[in-house]
């Protein structure tokens, strides 16, 4: 199982990162985050929104790892430096985004407990229910990362990043 769930992601990425890799020592665990990753790519968000998402997830929680990974990948959906920079300080020149952005950070911080104002700012910005659950997904999906990540403590085989909060 192991050996089919890495050629799966070679074949999706081009390469398996470290982090995968890490994770492939249990096949439960590694294909539960594939799974949960390949669900999550089929929704509404857009790339760049999910890379907002992650980087600000891996920000917030300290994971030079993935905010390393996750810089990489944003520039590569077409986000610029600016808009990677920012996005760690949950910041957009977009007030949609910002919006998305701070509830993010809020749901971080407070451990899911976000306020009716944070969610109602969501909403007054048009984020509909089903992009908000997805952006509830993307955070859980990143922190089980970033938290592998602390704890497997793979190589950095991405260019590091800074975390800039």
């Amino acid at each position: 199982r192991t050996k089919e769930l890495l050629d799966a992601t070679q074949s999706q990425l081009g390469r398996i990162p470290n982090l995968y890799a890490s994770m492939a020592h249990s096949p439960a665990t590694l294909d539960g985050y594939l799974a949960f990753r390949g669900a999550l790519g089929k929704g509404v968000l857009s790339n760049p929104m999910r890379e907002r998402i992650a980087l600000l997830t891996a920000t917030i929680n300290d994971c030079v790892y993935c905010v390393s990974a996750h810089t990489f990948r944003g520039a590569k959906v077409g986000l610029s430096e600016g808009e990677l920079s920012a996005t760690q300080k949950s910041q957009s020149e977009d007030s949609r985004i910002t919006a998305a952005l701070k509830f993010v950070d809020a749901l971080l911080q407070n451990r899911g407990l976000v306020t009716d104002d944070d969610f109602a700012n969501l909403k007054a910005h048009g984020w509909s229910d089903e992009e908000i659950g997805e952006i509830v997904a993307h955070v859980a999906l990143n922190v089980f990362s970033n938290y592998y990540n602390h704890v497997a403590k793979p190589e950095l085989d991405f260019p590091i990043t800074a975390i800039k909060r």
